[in-house]
């Protein structure tokens, strides 16, 4: 499974995960890449007419993709409530089985080239009483990506990010800068300097983007041919920095 399964996580939360995994989603699927895409767990969900619940990242990802899974595959778990996974679920008197999400993602490389997943919040936010989704990106042998916001705080948080992937041993790929608002101040302009020197050249810098640009999948993959190196990301998926 090796190089066949990009586990996208971030700094934060909402540091655009969601805009880097869709326009990542679109663009290799421009490429003639099957890519099933997955949001295992989604809080914060609205509730429709009904009360059933709407992942709303994890129907973008499915729309940018353009992918025939059911939403329910791409989203297996959903929640009212914008909390962590195990808080969400324990909250709302729910378990998430880890095993069978593992699983769940493994049999999608039967028919398909590469597994696109992100996860929720950060690297160590916890996806059941014991485990975190870094346990689920390890489980699955994934090759990460590190989702970057350029403000103030950046280094810190991306440092500690990569460090605890490389303790925990995981198959390390890149960082992608995203830019959630228009740069406006001296630590958005020094960041990429300041951080190429500790981890490299990141993979991407994704600009301050408005919305309508990249919600539809024709839009997105356009964008996205236009910003990302997608050479340059295919090798670093399958032959990633071995952490130690």
């Amino acid at each position: 499974m090796s190089g066949r399964v990009v586990f996208v996580t971030g700094t934060d939360t909402e540091v655009g995960k969601t805009t880097v995994s869709g326009l990542l989603a679109a663009g290799l699927h421009a490429r003639g890449l099957r890519v099933a895409v997955f949001k295992p767990v989604e809080t914060g969900c609205p509730a429709a007419e009904g009360g059933e619940l709407t992942p709303l990242d994890a129907l973008r990802l499915r729309t940018l993709a353009r992918s025939s899974q059911a939403l329910e595959e791409v989203c297996p778990y959903t929640f009212a409530e914008p909390l962590a996974p195990a808080v969400a679920a324990e909250r709302s008197g729910r378990s998430i089985d880890f095993r069978w999400l593992c699983d769940h993602i493994r049999k999608s490389l039967t028919d398909h080239d590469l597994a696109l997943i992100e996860g929720a919040g950060g690297w160590l936010v916890p996806l059941t009483p014991r485990l975190t989704f870094a346990d689920l990106a390890l489980a699955l042998g994934s090759t990460v990506v590190v989702v970057v916001a350029n403000q103030l705080g950046a280094l810190n948080h991306a440092l500690l990010t990569v460090q605890n992937i490389r303790m925990h041993g995981a198959r390390w790929g890149g960082y992608i800068w995203n830019h959630p608002t228009p740069p406006t101040d001296i630590a958005q302009e020094t960041n990429p300097i300041a951080l190429r020197s500790w981890l490299g050249e990141a993979l991407s810098s994704i600009p301050h983007l408005p919305d309508e640009t990249h919600s539809k999948p024709e839009n997105a993959a356009h964008v996205a041919r236009e910003v990302i190196d997608f050479e340059r990301f295919l090798e670093a998926i399958r032959s990633p920095e071995r952490c130690k």
